[in-house]
């Protein structure tokens, strides 16, 4: 018994020191980020870096508003594309298909997590690419581009967090509903979907966590250049690309201005977490949260 609480002892005291290790990484990395952008921030002033639409490096102008913007164009239209598919496809892998193709489009989900950034990007860069510029026009490097290749990125953890969710409603709830009549589908429009909900949001919230931080894929696709686009068939810059294309060559306050535009995309990150923890304590997620 003795040698059990010991044991015991040792394993939560080492659980405990990695919490903390971890926290503890976490800070020094933001410290870092934080202290580098500093400079930047008291030289071209905070709120003039946030609002400011000309990003000239050369000239002394480090706005990354267009940069805010096109990051925000990319996540939103993705998620358009992504949410409904990884919804339909939630639901149909819960509440609809046999357990033969349950068995089969799981660990096909499951790969598309696995596939590098990089094979992405190149499939949009060669197929993508000129698919768009031959039937929209412009170049084919454009939010559109990028749009659809993080929305095919984003599908596994939309799709597996909201099958989940779902998975969480208790067989009362079905049960209750079947006994009093409702088809399938109006137990699952009216029941499961309404109870899964919260865990739905915070699939997208992750979803969205996902897009705004891919940078290799958009970088290959999305034309980067750094100016607020007039459609979703102009080329556009992301915060994440723009610290990836120019940190290899920047000196002085432009290395500064690069990690601050770390420093936004930090804070747009943290954010959308805060709001994903939020939803998950406020209404609960699983059975216990339902019920």
């Amino acid at each position: 018994m003795e040698t059990k609480n010991i044991n015991e002892f040792f394993i939560e005291k080492g659980l405990f020191i990695t919490a903390i290790f971890s926290i503890l990484v976490i800070f020094t990395i933001l410290a870092f980020i934080v202290s580098e952008a500093i400079p930047a921030f008291q030289s071209y002033g905070f709120f003039h870096f946030l609002t400011g639409s000309t990003w000239a490096p050369n000239e002394g102008q480090f706005g990354v508003f267009p940069m805010i913007i096109g990051s925000i164009f990319v996540t939103l239209l993705s998620l358009v594309i992504a949410v409904p598919l990884s919804l339909l496809c939630a639901i149909f892998m819960e509440e609809i298909a046999p357990d033969k193709i349950k068995l089969l489009l799981k660990p096909v989900i499951q790969t598309l997590s696995g596939i590098p950034s990089v094979v992405y990007g190149f499939f949009g860069l060669t197929v993508l690419v000129p698919v768009v510029r031959q039937h929209f026009g412009g170049t084919g490097f454009s939010v559109f581009t990028a749009a659809l290749i993080l929305s095919v990125m984003i599908l596994p953890t939309i799709i597996s967090v909201s099958q989940d969710a779902i998975k969480a409603v208790p067989c009362e709830y079905r049960e209750a509903a079947l006994g009093l009549g409702s088809t399938h589908w109006q137990t699952i429009r009216h029941i499961i979907f309404p109870s899964a909900l919260p865990g739905i949001i915070t699939a997208v919230i992750l979803g969205i966590g996902r897009a705004i931080g891919e940078t290799l894929a958009v970088i290959m696709v999305a034309g980067n250049v750094a100016q607020i686009p007039g459609s979703i068939f102009a080329p556009v810059r992301t915060l994440t690309t723009n610290i990836a294309l120019e940190m290899g060559y920047a000196t002085n306050l432009h290395y500064n201005a690069l990690f601050g535009t770390a420093v936004v995309l930090f804070i747009i990150i943290a954010a959308l977490l805060l709001v994903a923890n939020h939803v998950q304590n406020k209404y609960g997620i699983g059975a216990e949260g339902i019920e």
